[in-house]
């Protein structure tokens, strides 16, 4: 089956206007060629970009606003980590916080699949990058949460 992805389904997977306008002029007849061309289309992602895509994600550790189907999918992908004690709640509260002073932008990672505890180490971590470093890094893991997100959408179509 050969699939057209939605303008909104992609804005809903990396809310960058250009990878989503670009991504649905396309066909696709796998998922394997879908993944591949989110990624091309993806790289690079510009910092206007990034800052466009971060727009929509909440700060890690809190709850997205609204009802819609990125709420649906960051409260998915954040709810391994929501079990974890609270001390690491308040750590990693602390830590966003010193991350927004240090870089200008919320803290972005996959955190599908990652306890609090791994996502307190990754922060703790990338505070030691310099600008472009981190750069590349959120953009690296903005791919990686338009990749899980496309699949939850389409994977079944493509199957």
């Amino acid at each position: 089956m050969t699939v057209k992805p939605s303008h909104d389904d992609l804005l809903a997977c990396l809310r960058v206007e250009r990878w989503a306008s670009e991504m649905a002029r396309l066909e696709f007849d796998s998922m394997l060629e879908m993944e591949r061309a989110a990624v091309s289309i993806a790289t690079p992602l510009g910092e206007a970009e990034i800052d466009e895509a971060l727009a929509a994600h909440p700060r890690i550790g809190e709850r997205a606003q609204g009802e819609g189907v990125e709420a649906r999918f960051s409260a998915a992908e954040q709810a391994a980590s929501q079990s974890d004690d609270e001390v690491l709640a308040a750590h990693l509260a602390d830590l966003n916080a010193l991350y927004e002073k240090r870089f200008g932008r919320v803290f972005l990672i996959r955190a599908a699949g990652r306890s609090r505890a791994d996502v307190v180490a990754e922060i703790e971590r990338r505070l030691g990058n310099d600008d472009a470093a981190e750069l590349a890094e959120v953009a690296d893991q903005l791919r990686g949460i338009a990749l899980l997100r496309l699949r939850a959408t389409y994977e079944e179509a493509l199957a």
